[in-house]
């Protein structure tokens, strides 16, 4: 039920935002609006008020405005307070306005989490130096060692582990060069990043120079062998049995494989390295030392203006992000395994709604920029593609006629419904019961 009220929350506030754009350009221009709607298909809720009908359809995957003489076919008066009596300015202003509030919103709501706070890893900003390379990665079989500093992917100059995660996340199953430097020397490979996860992001084994921490200990402290040996909050676990660890998903596995095993800790405390022996512990199903792991983070809280001027900064390159993939997209370079639908979408808006309402209003303003800039793409059928055709009319000096319009709205249609039949496949093979009844998937 989360899941489903999420979906619809967050849904509901992109595709409103977007149509209220496109009203209120229409009112503010003098055009008639004849059905404000969110929702497709039959209509669940219905209110008039002067010439339009406010309402609510069954089919909550979009919404639409429509306004008096806006398509060719319509019965046409010639009254001014038709669309397609006004000019190709005042034309474009209307269907703008929908691409544009939807990027508005997000650069609102990206702030408003933004000025919120947080607390974020040391490592994420800070240059992409290895501290660790996983056995059997694709990393380590390119021979690359802790102490690389990665100086750019594919091209493209890499300053922090933000900047690498994405060069290298995006590139899933890829051949992709990297260029690091070493003892001052600099060396270029080619790795192939695996897909990890639901969502497929690469991954080449590299892991940053960082370490677990110790955040607290676990009451009452005599039942944990973490307090037993010696460990304090604060102090830093560099290694198990002389394997570095760099983030607690680490520290916890190596714990739960070995349950009733004595292990070596290597950790640093007020800058000493010291080691410290204990034996894991099972604890209601569970193999514990008694420490809640953590990582070293720092504390960010801008003002409201500098929340601000960050929002439009991450939008600008969340937007380059977009346009990059979308461009992979026909050079081979981004997988279409990457992409998401409705299904998708509904999972990742349950699971930000039990992490809490900024995680859920993150993922709104990062949907809302997606929306955005999508519809703007020059598509037949999207607010794009109907600019595009204004501008070719322009450019013609006439307007095309009803049958050519109808096969460039036809072919943008046809577009639209293989990305949406390969978004929902992807969405299926993401739910394991559903994968498992795809043989090909085996």
């Amino acid at each position: 039920m989360t899941t489903i009220l999420a979906f619809l929350f967050v849904l509901g506030v992109l595709i409103f935002v977007h149509e209220l754009g496109h009203f209120l350009a229409a009112r503010r221009l003098g055009i008639r609006v004849l059905t404000f709607s969110l929702g497709f298909g039959p209509k669940l809720l219905t209110i008039k008020r002067g010439d339009t009908d406010y309402c609510i359809s069954a089919v909550p995957l979009g919404g639409y405005v429509k306004m008096a003489g806006e398509n060719p076919e319509d019965q046409r008066t010639g009254a001014p307070d038709e669309f397609l009596s006004k000019t190709k300015w005042e034309r474009f202003q209307v269907l703008i306005m929908g691409p544009a509030m939807n990027i508005i919103l997000a650069v609102v709501v990206l702030a408003i989490v933004l000025a919120q706070g947080a607390e974020i890893p040391v490592y994420q900003d800070g240059p992409a130096v290895v501290g660790a390379v996983v056995d059997g990665s694709s990393a380590a079989a390119v021979g690359m060692q802790r102490g690389d500093r990665i100086v750019s992917v594919s091209g493209k100059p890499i300053a922090t582990w933000d900047d690498l995660d994405l060069a290298i996340g995006t590139r899933p199953n890829r051949d992709v060069p990297l260029t690091f430097v070493r003892d001052g020397a600099v060396h270029s490979v080619t790795v192939r990043p695996k897909a990890k996860g639901r969502f497929e992001i690469g991954d080449v084994g590299l892991l940053p120079d960082s370490a677990p921490i110790v955040k607290a200990l676990l009451e009452p402290k005599t039942d944990y062998p973490a307090s037993t040996a010696g460990l304090k909050p604060g102090d830093a676990i560099i290694a198990v049995n002389g394997q570095r660890v760099v983030v607690p998903q680490q520290l916890t596995e190596v714990v739960t494989k070995n349950a009733d095993h004595e292990l070596a800790l290597t950790i640093r405390r007020g800058g000493q390295e010291l080691p410290i022996r204990l034996t894991p512990v099972k604890r209601q199903g569970r193999t514990l030392i008694g420490i809640v792991p953590g990582e070293l983070t720092k504390s960010f809280q801008p003002t409201p203006v500098e929340a601000v001027k960050l929002s439009v900064q991450k939008n600008v390159e969340n937007s380059g992000l977009i346009f990059r993939m979308l461009g992979g997209l026909f050079t081979g370079e981004t997988s279409v395994r990457q992409l998401q639908g409705p299904v998708g979408i509904a999972q990742l808006s349950g699971e930000s709604a039990q992490a809490g309402w900024v995680a859920l209003l993150s993922l709104m303003a990062m949907i809302s920029l997606n929306l955005g800039i999508l519809n703007l793409m020059p598509v037949p059928i999207l607010d794009g593609g109907h600019i595009v055709i204004m501008a070719l009319e322009g450019i013609a000096r006439r307007d095309f006629s009803v049958q050519v319009k109808e096969k460039m709205l036809l072919a943008g249609f046809v577009v639209l419904m293989m990305l949406m039949v390969t978004v929902i496949y992807n969405d299926l093979t993401r739910i394991s019961w559903i994968e498992r009844l795809m043989p090909w998937r085996q």
